[in-house]
């Protein structure tokens, strides 16, 4: 399996890392974290009109580039290596993969407005009894009339809070835990009986939880054929993973160069860091780590259009590797940084931050060693 890019895909990467040279330095993520929005639509527009990573894995006949999973993968890593806050995991990977799969008009002049970056859209799927659990889906949607009445809670939506769509999964027939019954529904955030609770994330991010009570929606904006979502929230969420991966590739690398930096500025004794052989083999082993999340996050992409149960080991690999090596290279840089690493003031504490946050979102280390196993043929 060839784990490098090609010479477009290490072209579209080049360009992409010179825009977030010029626009997206620390100093201008700082300002845009310390904004009431906590995201640039500036940058948000950009990507869109300037770019056109919007619309980067869309088929050209949507608007698209009609790039692939490859494509989201540099995107991602990209966006980890500055952290930036807009939201493109939860609205273009995620909901868009949905879209993507789903089909029909909703589906398609929802894309049509994601790609112009004229739409924020978040997937509410989550729930606090489900711990990570696909199909424990407890929200419901009745059938009542010629549309359906939405009822339960959902947690950790992220970019709710500044979405103008809502894509909530809902069991419409079938136990609360069942395999079958599924469906998905797009919603104004705004409309009658749904209740927002905002809130930053510890990475600087916005999510947020959500009640609905009594939510009543036209048969029409149910995506997709009723009661078959199931395998459409699986894929899409794989890919989310997958991107998340590269993300936190993107971030363990600048956290690798920050401390290559730091330690041979910094003296002691006389005499630069750098020369004791303890601090070596901790960088060499810091570079192993990096390496090999790389590596793993490309294989788990090259994976996603791979049959369900090969899709499921590799994105699960991949996410339990990419989560035991973030940790390592995330305390090491620390440490190695000392007492300054863990400031606001200085970038590498974001990057902590945010790693630390990846660590546990779309599952932990050992949901997806479990997954991994489950779904290993014997």
């Amino acid at each position: 399996m060839d784990l490098s890019y090609n010479e477009t895909q290490l072209m579209f990467r080049d360009s992409l890392r010179r825009f977030f040279s010029d626009c997206y330095d620390f100093e201008k993520r700082q300002k845009i974290l310390l904004s009431g929005e906590g995201w640039s639509r500036e940058v948000w527009r950009a990507l869109a009109d300037d770019l056109g990573v919007l619309g980067a894995c869309f088929e050209e006949g949507q608007g698209g580039l009609g790039f692939g999973a490859v494509e989201t993968a540099i995107i991602m890593e990209e966006i980890g290596r500055v952290l930036a806050l807009e939201p493109y995991l939860p609205t273009v990977v995620l909901c868009g993969g949905i879209l993507r799969r789903v089909g029909g008009p909703v589906a398609d002049k929802a894309i049509e407005a994601l790609i112009a970056g004229n739409s924020i859209c978040a997937f509410a799927h989550a729930e606090r009894q489900a711990r990570y659990d696909i199909a424990n889906v407890a929200v419901t949607a009745s059938r009542e009339g010629g549309g359906y009445v939405l009822n339960g809670q959902k947690v950790l939506t992220l970019a709710a809070p500044i979405a103008d769509r809502l894509i909530v999964s809902a069991h419409t027939n079938g136990a609360q835990t069942s395999q079958g019954g599924i469906s998905l529904f797009m919603l104004d955030p705004c409309g009658d009986g749904i209740d927002m609770r905002s809130y930053k994330t510890v990475d600087g991010g916005r999510a947020a939880d959500i009640s609905f009570e009594n939510v009543t929606v036209d048969e029409d904006a149910r995506l997709g054929e009723e009661g078959a979502a199931l395998e459409t929230i699986e894929a899409a969420i794989d890919e989310a993973v997958a991107g998340l991966c590269a993300e936190a590739a993107g971030a363990m690398r600048v956290m690798y160069e920050s401390s290559v930096e730091f330690v041979k500025e910094r003296r002691q004794f006389g005499r630069s860091i750098s020369d004791f052989q303890a601090i070596q083999h901790r960088i060499a082993d810091m570079l192993i780590e990096v390496e090999q999340a790389d590596a793993a996050a490309l294989q788990a992409v090259l994976q996603l259009s791979a049959p369900p149960q090969e899709r499921k080991r590799a994105v699960s690999s991949a996410k339990a590797l990419i989560n035991e090596a973030a940790r390592f290279v995330a305390h090491n840089a620390i440490q190695l940084h000392g007492a300054i690493g863990t400031t606001d003031e200085l970038a590498l504490g974001h990057y902590f931050k945010r790693l630390t946050a990846i660590e546990t979102l779309f599952g932990s280390t050992d949901h997806h060693l479990r997954r991994y196993d489950q779904n290993t043929v014997q």
